[in-house]
């Protein structure tokens, strides 16, 4: 891992069942989040929050600690192929599936009221 991205402020946080690592500037794909396009959503359940020289963790979440996302688009994931067989028996099926998702921005990280950057 850059130093560059060890110093620059980043969020763990929970969305869409998942925990992810957030930093500003930089966009990412989510389970479909159900908001407009060009909406702006804010993430209370923040689960460690770093402002380049110490961390915050939360038990479980971060007290006033939030992050500000913008959504970009909803699209579609890459195509997953299932194929299941039973040997001898001449049973097939195959199916596909691609996921819903929503790409999002980072706007913020902010604090007790006061962004990080």
């Amino acid at each position: 891992m850059s130093t560059a991205s060890s110093t620059s402020p980043y969020a763990i946080v929970e969305t869409s069942g998942t925990q992810v690592w957030v930093q500003p500037n930089r966009y990412y794909d989510f389970d479909r989040i159900h908001a407009e396009v060009e909406s702006t959503l804010t993430l209370e359940n923040v689960l460690l929050v770093n402002d380049g020289k110490a961390a915050d963790v939360g038990q479980p979440y971060v007290k006033g600690a939030t992050v500000e996302l913008q959504v970009m688009e909803h699209r579609r994931g890459p195509k997953v192929i299932v194929y299941k067989m039973r040997p001898k028996k001449k049973t097939r099926r195959k199916n596909g599936h691609r996921q819903e998702l929503t790409r999002v921005m980072v706007k913020s990280i902010s604090v007790g009221g006061k962004a990080l950057a």
